[in-house]
């Protein structure tokens, strides 16, 4: 996978994480969402850290991006058990994150 191809995954998976984690404070039942408002921001900062640090030539991610994928995927677990639309879209976000930092390592 080029680093471009990745770096949007990246940026889409950071845009609904923050996205979500801000509509979810909107929720009426807000102490429900609080798993996953948590786990929105830290999936959506360890995204923003690897997108930053694969612009650095010769940068080794490989770490990282195993971070990477264990976070999406465990946000992406959370967003999924809510029925709200923000939810929806946010797991299928960190889904296809955790798939691209799977191909990217392979």
């Amino acid at each position: 996978m080029k680093n471009q191809e990745f770096l949007n995954k990246l940026s889409n998976c950071i845009n609904h994480c923050n996205h979500c984690a801000d509509a979810c404070l909107d929720e009426d039942n807000l102490k429900k969402m609080v798993d996953c408002i948590r786990k929105d921001k830290v999936c959506a900062s360890a995204c923003a850290s690897l997108a930053d640090i694969l612009t650095i030539k010769d940068a080794n991610v490989a770490g990282l991006v195993k971070y990477c994928e264990m976070v999406c995927t465990q946000c992406a677990e959370e967003c999924k058990k809510h029925e709200t639309q923000h939810c929806q879209d946010c797991a299928e976000a960190c889904r296809e994150c955790a798939e691209a930092c799977r191909q990217y390592a392979a």
